[in-house]
């Protein structure tokens, strides 16, 4: 679960022993959006200990009147018919079907306070993004993550 006021922008390698279990699929440095705070560049600290994980009580900048606490993502891809169905021949889909679906949920006291999907094309590209540009982009990098772990062999392609 990343913080909802955290703003990638690059992957951050080396900080963390365990990377791909992170909530964008690795470590990520960015810039803060909480109120007041925009545009201001994270310490290698926060990074670690509270925009990369969400629940950032901690942190200086995290507001105290805020929507959501943290956001966390999972993968699945889609069939050639957007369902997650078998293919016409009958085997199983695979990233050849050119889709992704990226479902998010927006947690508050630990409780779910938003959610929804937001569906990928082969090239990367959203079908309609998300009208909150923090969230679009954490999703963005968590789909980069995903897809360089299936690249690698380090992820299985989760198939509804």
């Amino acid at each position: 679960m990343a913080c909802p006021y955290f703003l990638p922008i690059e992957k951050l390698e080396g900080a963390w022993p365990h990377p791909h279990r992170l909530p964008l699929g690795c470590g990520w440095k960015g810039q803060c959006t909480a109120p007041g705070h925009e545009g201001e560049v994270p310490s290698g600290e926060e990074l670690r200990e509270f925009c990369n994980l969400g629940y950032a009580h901690g942190c200086a900048r995290f507001p105290h009147d805020r929507t959501w606490d943290s956001v966390r993502f999972g993968a699945r891809i889609l069939g050639k018919n957007g369902d997650g169905a078998a293919d016409s021949n009958g085997s199983e889909n695979t990233f050849a079907s050119g889709r992704i679906q990226i479902r998010y949920i927006c947690e508050h006291d630990h409780r779910p306070a938003a959610q929804g999907t937001l569906v990928f094309d082969a090239q990367s590209k959203c079908d309609q993004a998300h009208p909150d540009p923090r969230l679009q982009r954490m999703a963005e990098c968590f789909l980069q993550s995903y897809l360089d772990k299936m690249k690698r062999g380090e992820a299985e392609p989760a198939i509804a």
